[in-house]
C-alpha cells in the first residue's frame, strides 16, 4: 500500500507553495487507495510555535485534506533520534565540529546563493583535542563522516518517480551536520528517521530537497531502515518565478481565506 506524507515546519503560516506540497502527496495517495500522513518537524524549538501547528491543521482541512493516523510531532519523539545517533557514534561515525557558521563560509567555496560544503576542517582533531574542546564548553556540532560511511556501505542508489534509478553520491554534500546543542537532531536524521517509523513508501517533496536524498539513502543504510521511493515534484514560483517561501512573506493561505478566495480556487491556482 502507498504510503505518502506532509511534513510542514511551524515557523509560519501556509502558502501557495506548501499547498500544491500538501495536495500533491494527498492526491498520490488517494487516487492509489493508500494512506496519507501528517507530520509536524517542530524540532527547532527556538523558532516553531504552537498556534501555527494548529493553524497547519486548520488550513489542511479547509483545502479538504485529511490525514490517516496520529500526528507525528518530532518534538516528542526525541528520544528515536538519540537511539540513532547513538548507533551511528558506536560505528565510529560522529565527530564533535567546532567550527562556526562564519569559519565554514572563509575556508570552503560554494555557487552564489548556495550553502558551502564543509571542508572537514574538525575530523581530524585528535581525541584529546576534542575533549579538551569540549571539557572547556566549546560549543560543538556532530558531523557524519561521510567518507567513511560511504566506505561502509558501498554504492548504493534508489527509484525517483520522475528520473527512474538514481546513484546516490552523499559525497557532494560534505560531512553533514546530525545534531547541536539546541537541536537534538537535524532535518537529515530526523526526516529519515520519522518517514520510517510513519512507514512511509513514496516520499514527496520539492526539487529543491532533491539533493538531501543523497544523505537520507546513506542514512537507511547505515540504521538499517527500509528504503521508500522518491518523487521529487516542481517547485511552485510566483508570477516572477521566486519560490514562494516563509522568509520573503510569501502570501498566507490564511490572507487569502481573509481576501475570500475559495479551497476550490486554491487548488486550481496550485494546479489540481
Amino acid at each position: 500500500m502507498i504510503v505518502t506524507r506532509f511534513a510542514p515546519s511551524p515557523t509560519g503560516r501556509l502558502h501557495l507553495g506548501h499547498a500544491y506540497s500538501a495536495l500533491f502527496a494527498w492526491r498520490k495517495a488517494r487516487d492509489a487507495g493508500g494512506e496519507f500522513r501528517l507530520r509536524i518537524e517542530d524540532i527547532d524549538r527556538a523558532r516553531c510555535r504552537a498556534e501555527f501547528v494548529a493553524a497547519i491543521a486548520d488550513d489542511l482541512r479547509w483545502l479538504g485534506i485529511d490525514w490517516d493516523g496520529d500526528v507525528r510531532r518530532q518534538s516528542e519523539h526525541f528520544a528515536d533520534y538519540r537511539d540513532a545517533l547513538g548507533r551511528l557514534d558506536q560505528a565510529g561515525l560522529l565527530y564533535p565540529c567546532f567550527c562556526t557558521r562564519a569559519d565554514i563560509a572563509r575556508a570552503a567555496s560554494a555557487p552564489h546563493g548556495a550553502d558551502p560544503v564543509y571542508p572537514g576542517a574538525c575530523r581530524h582533531l585528535s581525541a584529546a583535542e576534542r575533549r579538551r574542546r569540549i571539557e572547556a564548553g566549546a560549543a560543538y556540532a556532530l558531523r557524519l563522516d561521510v567518507e567513511r560511511a560511504f566506505d561502509r556501505t558501498g554504492p548504493l542508489d534508489w527509484i525517483d518517480e520522475g528520473l527512474g534509478t538514481v546513484e546516490a553520491n552523499p559525497l557532494s554534500l560534505g560531512d553533514v551536520v546530525l545534531a547541536r546543542k539546541d537541536t537534538p537532531a537535524s532535518y537529515h536524521l530526523a526526516v529519515t528517521i520519522d518517514d520510517a517509523i510513519q512507514n512511509v513508501t513514496v516520499v514527496t517533496r520539492a526539487s529543491d530537497l532533491f539533493p538531501a536524498t543523497h544523505i537520507h539513502r546513506l542514512l537507511q543504510a547505515l540504521l538499517d531502515l527500509p528504503v521508500p521511493r522518491w518523487h521529487h515534484h516542481k517547485l511552485l514560483t510566483d508570477d516572477s518565478g521566486k519560490r514562494f517561501a516563509k522568509r520573503d512573506r510569501a502570501t498566507t493561505l490564511h490572507q487569502m481565506r481573509d481576501a475570500g478566495t475559495t479551497p476550490e480556487e486554491i487548488r486550481a491556482l496550485a494546479g489540481f
